[in-house]
């Protein structure tokens, strides 16, 4: 099976990962992740992954599943604001779940995977 990483000067490779893995038909995008007020933090997240997607040749529309990291459970419902705001329809299957965040200040994480 083939494997391209995918990364650029913004989205860089980094020493554990990389911003995404591109297989036959699919796309692993790693986790974005933002500080900040939950709403923006999560439209951060979001176009991050948009244009890392892009990067792939794939794109937002095409995403099956994401996965949502909150810091505060508190942070649910304007988190959802935003990403229903954000996202096209019909929305992809998701998870999400609380989790201690992965550096200082970060708020929420956000993967996916899409159709490449």
């Amino acid at each position: 099976m083939s494997r391209q990483l995918i990364s650029s000067e913004k989205f860089p490779t980094k020493p554990h990962n990389c911003p995404a893995v591109k297989v036959p038909g699919l796309v692993f995008c790693a986790g974005q992740t933002a500080t900040g007020e939950i709403k923006q933090a999560t439209k951060t997240c979001l176009q991050n992954l948009k244009e890392v997607l892009e990067l792939s040749g794939s794109s937002i529309e095409k995403v099956v599943k994401f996965n949502v990291y909150l810091a505060d459970m508190k942070d649910f419902a304007a988190m959802n604001e935003a990403y229903i705001e954000f996202l096209p329809q019909p929305m992809p299957s998701r998870s999400c779940l609380q989790a201690v965040a992965p550096g200082a200040g970060t708020v929420i994480e956000i993967e996916c995977i899409a159709q490449a």
